[in-house]
């Protein structure tokens, strides 16, 4: 089922490739009720770019546990204390606003490879970096890889590498949108090269034409299930059906374009109507990133059996997910507007 490299739309949520007919309308198609009771891990969101809004439709969903990665905020940042600021706020608000709705919150920290190409200020960043892997909640290095696939780019993914090798963490690799099986295969061979345990390396952005490849070297294939760039989840039924679920995850990349932070529990949907066997959809929707990423030690699975008991009066450093007149949710039951 092989795909062009080259930038093609996805069908919406719920429908099937262009020329194919949707397998039901998404507006006759009670997604939720599906998977009522279930519980969803997301390995990779950008809720810093997200509102609370989007928490609290997380946590209704089922949503239990996230990951959040460093990346690129939509322009350059343009002096090391931004970089700073921003690994801070992973660890620090952002983590506590997740659980103002009882979802636990994890991230991996990198240089991401766009910025990767300022070398003057990357170097900077190499040195701080360090800093923040070993913090409470950092369950590996990431995410970090290509983008243009330049020199620069190479040195510091490697550079990494080397890092996440010394602390024993979980690699989170970023294939480019551009060139992917190219910048896929190379990404690859770095981490081979360094000695990196496949096993300990989730490569990201997976499509049609990367996934073989990547389960065939023993790496673990996320797939992100973005609208119209990356993967539909009509697809992703089929890549499941073809290729079963070992090794194999689901994520929303929900970041300040347009995209869907439920994409995990919608796609766990559109698979449990199609027919995919219900243990396959827990690996690929919560089970298998808790596995690979859980080789740092961070994630705490006795937590992520159910939506955490919250208290929305509680501030950090002041602040709260509350403002003037709103009432705090005191459990998951509770209603937050009303």
């Amino acid at each position: 089922m092989g795909h062009s490299d080259k930038p093609t739309q996805n069908p919406p949520h719920f429908q099937g490739d262009t020329g194919q007919q949707p397998v039901e309308k998404q507006e006759d198609f009670d997604y939720k009720n599906e998977i009522k009771g279930w519980h969803f891990f997301d390995p990779h969101i950008h809720m810093v770019s997200r509102t609370t809004d989007d928490y609290q439709a997380l946590a209704d969903a089922g949503v239990v546990g996230i990951i959040e990665p460093a990346f690129w905020v939509g322009q350059p940042r343009t002096g090391l204390s931004t970089f700073r600021d921003y690994y801070n706020s992973l660890i620090g608000w952002e983590r506590f606003r997740s659980s103002q709705f009882g979802i636990q919150h994890y991230c991996t920290m990198g240089l991401n490879s766009r910025e990767a190409n300022n070398e003057e200020l990357a170097e900077q960043v190499m040195e701080i970096l360090p800093l923040y892997l070993y913090k409470e909640g950092v369950v590996g290095v990431g995410e970090i890889g290509f983008d243009d696939q330049t020199a620069l780019e190479e040195k510091y993914y490697r550079a990494q590498l080397e890092l996440a090798k010394e602390g024993n963490l979980p690699v989170q690799v970023h294939t480019p949108h551009r060139d992917k099986t190219q910048g896929t295969e190379k990404s690859m061979a770095i981490a081979l090269e360094h000695g990196l345990d496949p096993s300990m390396v989730i490569i990201d952005h997976n499509n049609e034409e990367t996934v073989e490849s990547v389960l065939d070297q023993g790496f673990w294939a996320a797939f992100t299930i973005y609208p119209f760039t990356k993967m539909g989840n009509q697809r992703m039924v089929e890549v499941v059906k073809k290729y079963g679920s070992e090794r194999i995850m689901v994520n929303s990349a929900a970041d300040w374009g347009i995209s869907d932070p439920l994409a995990v529990p919608k796609t766990a949907a559109l698979m449990k109507v199609q027919g995919i066997p219900e243990n396959q959809i827990r690996d690929v929707t919560y089970q298998n990133a808790i596995d690979a990423f859980g080789q740092s030690g961070q994630i705490k699975k006795e937590l992520l059996r159910s939506l955490q008991e919250v208290d929305q009066s509680v501030k950090y450093e002041g602040n709260t997910v509350l403002r003037g007149g709103q009432q705090p949710r005191t459990n998951k039951n509770s209603v937050i507007i009303e």
